[in-house]
């Protein structure tokens, strides 16, 4: 070649290179095209037209001119690499290991291929190995920031906050403007439970590459969880603003407004959230599913994809953990296993409690909990280490929790989380257990290919809703969420929690987000038509209350008639249930903790039965408890009801007296029964898989 012809290839090669870092793929294959007439040997030049029609997504040709680019140069790295790449993206973690181990054979201690293999490694979950790859890739190029941040995410994954930490800080000394080494430090410092301090990593980040939408979506979901609500519905608007297409941003806005009782644009919110369902967007989070008017099939479809996700990411973990199902002897009681984020004090925790108590008088189960939050050393969480084995989990990353719960030989195991903050997929999805159930978790099919069976009944659950639901169905005759009697404080005077000294009390103690403008209209409604009466709500976070009052204002009702109860400990709320007249329910998702504490205290619930799981959960309680006056036909008939029965106090009265004596008899307040109801579901699901019977849809 000559030497006019080598500077024409290499500042093609230059140009080239430019455009591909541009994003302007389409010029640049049409670049390498026509250069490659000229220079049809060039490995390089070959490789570049490799890479810019891959990212056109002509892949058949892409990978055609990649394959030809190492036969051209077989001692490329840079082609070798980019093969490897590509099985990555294919989901083919092994073939890229296989690749990269050929090619430092040939170069032995490259730092780039190193850098790759640790990469293909953490994908196909050998972190152990990535992370020996990366530190010995650090040793040839030791002020690589890069680098740094690959070993970090390594010991990340192997558990090992600290250390991360350790590197991350030395990318950042290295690099301290390298947006990817402050998004990182917002991972290690989420990892170490220092939710503060890693919005403001995150911020950081955005603020250094304010273009990225993953960096304003990372610091909202951390402001989130350290309460600052407004500021993260603003940080969840600009990443969906920057990815309009994003679908965790979008679905993440969408609750975020309903939890603020931020009703701008909602709307138009849910309308895209329907397209985004509907086309089969990712990133959908479950959580804001059942606050939307989507319909049971719309869930189910929303679900499945987004447990999807989850179970691609983590089939190579699961493959090489591999749990084998316990052997357990033929007169071994059952193992049973509950894992759940509030094993403290939260109404779940006392429902367990209660639980574990009567399960342990019955026999032929072994009972063993998995928490994953710290212990919060109170009562309840006393009361369960107690009644059976229970075991902090919190601190462990999902395949080493998995790994505790696999040791455990647990053969059904019940997650009682779903998909909230403190999510248990990441550890569900790894199957350590042979059978695993959903109850008191996500209200509605969990979707999950992980999840083998849903514990329901018949009102929240009836037979014409099953083809809705991914799992198999456990059907109980009586209600699946058990009341058990709880110890109530002596009621305050109505002036100390800021009510009127007379007139009805209507009280809505359910979440701000399940107050959906059409559920509020029709409260509004109900005090227009009782006018003495007043509305008490639970406090919203951020100007929500404020927000609701402004909305009553416009509705012709004086914003004092709204008061709202501050944040209590639950003994607390349930002794204010002696104040209230008539507890009422919201639609599409109703009550489920609030519904119970009304109920447990003696104090009457008017609900309508919706057409989801998580609106039919009063319906339920109230069925169960041999109250099925309370629950109106429609939302028409239940503001009638309210309103006949603000009017008449006498009848609501009536109405108190008749639950309080029904709680002797009716099932709904029977814990022991429940117990021995939720023993014989255990044993018969566990007795089926011990016998190489699969799943299916069982009543008790």
């Amino acid at each position: 070649m000559t030497v006019s012809a080598r500077a024409e290839l290499e500042a093609t090669l230059h140009r080239l290179a430019n455009l591909l870092r541009q994003g302007a793929s389409r010029d640049a294959e049409e670049l390498a095209a026509r250069a490659r007439r000229s220079f049809p040997l060039s490995g390089d030049l070959v490789r570049l037209h490799g890479i810019a029609l891959l990212q056109l997504g002509r892949r058949h040709e892409g990978l055609s001119a990649l394959h030809r680019a190492a036969e051209l140069a077989p001692d490329s790295i840079e082609v070798q690499c980019n093969l490897a790449n590509v099985a990555l993206e294919d989901g083919r973690p092994e073939a890229a290991i296989e690749r990269l181990n050929a090619a430092l054979a040939r170069q032995p201690g490259h730092p780039v291929v190193l850098q790759v293999l640790g990469v293909a490694l953490m994908v196909a979950a050998r972190h152990e190995e990535a992370r020996e790859t990366f530190t010995q890739a650090l040793r040839a190029a030791p002020q690589h920031p890069g680098l740094r941040l690959n070993l970090a995410e390594a010991e990340l994954e192997l558990g090992d906050a600290a250390r991360a930490l350790a590197h991350v800080q030395e990318a950042l000394k290295l690099a301290p403007r390298l947006d990817a080494a402050h998004a990182l430090l917002g991972h290690v410092l989420q990892a170490q439970g220092h939710g503060a301090e890693a919005a403001h990593a995150w911020l950081q980040a955005e603020r250094l590459a304010p273009r990225e939408p993953r960096y304003a979506f990372q610091a909202a979901r951390m402001l989130e969880e350290t309460g600052q609500l407004a500021e993260a519905a603003e940080a969840y608007a600009r990443a969906l603003q920057l990815a309009p297409h994003s679908g965790a941003a979008l679905s993440r806005l969408a609750c975020m407004r309903r939890r603020l009782a931020d009703w701008r644009e909602q709307e138009a919110l849910t309308a895209r959230l329907r397209d985004a369902v509907e086309t089969g967007q990712h990133g959908i989070v479950p959580f804001v599913l059942p606050l939307e008017p989507f319909d049971r099939a719309m869930q189910r479809k929303a679900m499945e994809t987004f447990t999807r996700t989850i179970e691609q990411h983590l089939a190579p973990v699961r493959q090489k953990l591999a749990f084998a199902p316990p052997r357990a002897a033929p007169d071994a009681p059952i193992r049973l296993g509950l894992i759940s984020d509030r094993l403290g004090e939260h109404p779940i925790g006392h429902t367990v409690a209660v639980l574990a108590e009567a399960l342990a008088t019955l026999g032929g189960i072994e009972l063993q909990l998995f928490a994953t939050t710290p212990d919060d050393g109170g009562s309840i969480r006393q009361r369960l280490q107690r009644a059976a084995t229970l075991h902090a989990i919190d601190a462990l990353p999902p395949p080493q929790a998995a790994e505790r719960i696999h040791a455990q030989d647990i053969e059904v195991l019940f997650d009682l989380t779903g998909y909230g903050v403190h999510t248990n997929a990441d550890i569900l999805a790894l199957r350590p257990a042979p059978l695993q159930v959903n109850w008191l978790a996500h209200p509605g099919t969990a979707g999950a290919p992980w999840i083998d069976y849903i514990l329901a009944d018949t009102i929240v659950l009836p037979p014409s809703h099953r083809g809705d639901y991914s799992e198999k169905v456990l059907r109980l005759h009586r209600c699946f969420v058990p009341i058990a009697a709880a110890a109530i404080a002596p009621a305050p005077t109505r002036a100390a929690c800021g009510l009127p000294a007379s007139g009805p009390v209507f009280a809505c103690f359910n979440a701000t987000a399940t107050i959906s403008p059409a559920s509020f209209g029709r409260f509004m409604q109900i005090l227009r038509e009782v006018p003495d009466s007043v509305l008490w709500l639970r406090s919203g976070p951020g100007l929500a209350n404020e927000r609701l009052r402004a909305v009553a204002s416009e509705s012709g009702i004086a914003p004092e008639r709204l008061v709202f109860l501050p944040t209590l400990p639950h003994a607390d709320v349930l002794a204010r249930h002696a104040l209230v007249d008539l507890c009422l329910d919201t639609l599409p998702c109703g009550a489920r903790t609030a519904a119970a504490d009304a109920l447990s205290t003696g104090c009457p619930l008017l609900t309508c039965a919706g057409d989801t799981f998580a609106g039919r959960i009063a319906a339920s309680l109230l069925q169960h408890a041999h109250l099925p006056e309370l629950v109106a036909d429609d939302p028409d008939a239940f503001v009638a009801l309210a309103v006949q029965w603000g009017r008449d106090r006498p009848a609501l009265a009536t109405i108190r007296t008749h639950l309080a004596s029904l709680r002797a008899q009716a099932p709904l307040f029977d814990a022991a029964g429940f117990a021995a109801d939720f023993r014989r579901v255990v044993q018969t699901i566990g007795t089926r898989h011990r016998i190489g019977r699969p799943p299916i849809d069982l009543d008790f």
